[in-house]
This record gives structure tokens, sequence and C-alpha cells, in this order.
């Protein structure tokens, strides 16, 4: 069955952080810039991976952002700027479908980003 995706402009970007507090601060100031609509976080997520050669165990955070495509730069670059590790994970997860209304809602609360910068 061969189904046609409808393209939205909605984005989510994971992004992972130190702590809960850390992605409470940077999730405001996303906020208050009209970057994004929402953000859900999972204040302990264990995370396992190689950093400079050695294997490393750590509790962090993990954040899901929603926002629309053409906010993704602006996004990351104060995510770089204010946030604590030396390489974060912000990846771009693009959303082909979703509820109308919702889509509709994040496309609202972020519209006036441009005029915030």
């Amino acid at each position: 069955m061969n189904q046609k995706r409808k393209e939205t402009n909605m984005i989510y970007i994971f992004w992972t952080c130190q702590n809960k507090s850390e992605a409470k601060k940077i999730i405001h100031g996303l906020l208050e810039k009209r970057l994004i609509a929402c953000a859900s976080i999972f204040p302990e997520v264990e995370s396992i991976f190689r950093w400079e050669g050695k294997i490393e165990e750590s509790i962090e955070a993990k954040v899901i952002l929603k926002t629309l495509i053409d906010h993704f730069e602006a996004i990351q670059s104060y995510i770089i700027a204010n946030c604590s590790y030396e390489v974060p994970e912000i990846l771009q997860v693009d959303i082909t479908r979703g509820n109308p209304r919702y889509l509709s809602w994040i496309a609202e609360e972020t519209r006036l980003a441009s005029t915030h910068k």
C-alpha cells in the first residue's frame, strides 16, 4: 500500500544536557524568543558513550523541543552558546504527519520568532 505522506514544517529537536535545571533554563530562553512552542524533559536518562578514548556513563536530561524547521539554526546556536556540554547532542527529526490542530498550534506559537531575534 503506497500511502502519500503530507509534509509539515514541524520538527522535533532531540537534545541532551547535563541536568533538568540546565534544560529548564535553556528551554525558558527558547520560549521567550518564541523559537519553540513546547518542550518535554526526561530528567534522568542513563547514557553510556565513548568520550576522549574512554567509555563513560552519565545520568543526563533528554529534551524534545517542538518547533518549525525554520528555527533549527537559531535554536542550535542558542543551545551551544548556553549549555555546559562541549559537544551537545542536537538532532533534527522531521515530522511528516500529525494532528492538524497540534501542528497549527506549533506554527502559531513560533510564528513571531523572526521579530524577536
